[in-house]
């Protein structure tokens, strides 16, 4: 975790769940995060991250993530905006260059939440609870999926994803992998945009083939809607017709 406000929320967020692996706060001042050491550096890390949720600015953003490539760390949530969807593609086009071959989500993100196994890197309140099993949300909105698992309707969820503005991994690679999870049932899709059709059309025939059902909440549909999504994630979902 980087950043100090921030990565205390996921610390806590991460003990409400009962997450039971490491967990490494990492600032250049503060000696402890929420009671755990910080360390100063990634540097100063016992061993490159599985995952990181990065707390910072933007641009502290891009170098954060080129040293995370260059240890060879798992991959990252990347959670400033301020990228494409601001008018800053050039500035996006840095974050995934220096991000080479390792994957991130987001950048204008909330992060990943696994309800199976306690694991979050998700900074706000979420109103989930531990399963063993369940359906997958995914969204390219935060409010949406947080809005969605604060509804108490008896419906086991098992992770919860945002994607933000994809600018890497998208909609259909990031489900695909939860999908392959035999713990989730079915997954349920909030889509501003769909940058890569074909990818979209073998991800509802993966499902198909696997058996587990695809929900799935376009928006756009208005051109006011087209107009929030471009300047929410930088997504258009294109219009009436795709629904």
């Amino acid at each position: 975790m980087l950043g100090a406000g921030w990565a205390l929320n996921v610390i806590e967020q991460c003990r409400k769940m009962g997450f039971k692996g490491p967990v490494w706060p990492v600032h250049p001042t503060k000696a402890e995060i929420g009671g755990l050491k910080a360390y100063a550096s990634l540097a100063d890390l016992p061993e490159a991250p599985d995952a990181t949720f990065i707390g910072v600015n933007r641009f502290a953003t891009i170098d954060v993530v080129r040293e995370l490539a260059a240890m060879e760390a798992g991959g990252a949530i990347c959670f400033a905006s301020g990228w494409t969807e601001a008018g800053e593609p050039g500035l996006q086009n840095r974050l995934v260059a220096a991000a080479g071959d390792m994957p991130i989500l987001g950048p204008n993100c909330y992060g990943v939440i696994n309800y199976l196994d306690g694991a979050l890197l998700w900074p706000d309140q979420h109103g989930g609870v531990p399963v063993d099993k369940g359906v997958a949300l995914v969204s390219q909105s935060s409010n949406i999926v947080i809005n969605l698992g604060m509804q108490a309707r008896g419906l086991p969820v098992a992770y919860v994803a945002c994607l933000g503005n994809a600018a890497m991994v998208g909609l259909a690679e990031l489900t695909g992998a939860l999908l392959d999870d035999p713990r989730v049932t079915a997954v349920g899709l909030y889509i501003e945009g769909i940058d890569d059709a074909p990818a979209f059309a073998a991800l509802a025939q993966k499902a198909r083939a696997l058996g587990k059902g695809v929900v799935a909440i376009k928006s756009g549909k208005t051109e006011l809607s087209r107009t929030a999504a471009a300047s929410h994630t930088a997504s258009l979902a294109g219009g009436g017709a795709a629904s």
